[in-house]
């Protein structure tokens, strides 16, 4: 875990090589310098395998200076009174065994909601490409279970989005093809109680749609908390 330059040039270089190529620009925005950053590396080769970063919010009142809060209406998380951490720009390299890896990245992320008594978790999670039609049995699952509750749902913000909810309101997904179409990270977020946005925005310049999603800690199914925690350890 660093903001050391050097480590955030690795973790930008990283990131610019998976987010699209070069040919985008590197992957870097102001955020970068606010954030801090995880690398993870084998330490056979000494190749970097994975990267996020995160930010410590201590309550909602400060929620617009999230990432998200450029794409997203945040303004009924003003009101949250716990601790937030924003987790952000996970990239994991596909050619290795993304689960070993993504099991890594959460338990540095258990310890940290546990030191500092985070309350929720939360980010952008994205689906390749902007698209709907390859995800639809994905989106529908999202929409029959893992709406936000009213308290804290983000309202558009996006110029260009995708009203999911709303377009597939009559649809019932087939849960073997949701499963298989579904973000490997924000698969492992649902499991952990998380819900999401009812729209996707539409992130051209990342060739990426993307749904707002939430994890309180306190909803973590218990068993899920133990395994998080083992790994932790």
């Amino acid at each position: 875990m660093s903001g050391a330059a050097e480590d955030i040039v690795a973790a930008q270089a990283f990131r610019t090589a998976h987010f699209g190529g070069p040919e985008q620009g590197v992957d870097c925005d102001r955020f970068d310098s606010i954030c801090r950053h995880v690398l993870v590396e084998d330490l056979e080769t000494g190749m970097l395998v994975a990267c996020f970063r995160f930010q410590h919010l201590p309550d909602g009142t400060v929620i617009e200076q999230s990432y998200a809060a450029q794409y997203y209406d945040l303004m009924r998380l003003q009101n949250y009174n716990l601790p937030l951490l924003e987790i952000g720009r996970f990239c994991i390299e596909p050619r290795l065994n993304a689960p070993d890896i993504l099991r890594i990245s959460l338990a540095l992320l258990t310890r940290f909601v546990d030191q500092y008594q985070i309350g929720l978790m939360f980010g952008c999670a994205s689906f390749e490409g902007t698209q709907m039609a390859p995800y639809t049995d994905a989106f529908a699952l999202l929409k029959h279970r893992h709406l936000a509750p009213e308290i804290w749902k983000p309202a558009p913000r996006a110029p260009k989005l995708i009203p999911y909810a709303a377009e597939l309101a009559d649809v019932s997904p087939n849960l073997k093809q949701a499963n298989a179409t579904m973000p490997t990270l924000l698969r492992s977020y649902l499991a952990m109680g998380g819900w999401v946005s009812d729209h996707a925005v539409m992130d051209a310049q990342m060739d990426t749609l993307h749904v707002f999603t939430g994890v309180e800690i306190a909803k973590i199914p218990p068993a899920r908390k133990r395994f998080l925690r083992a790994d932790a350890v």
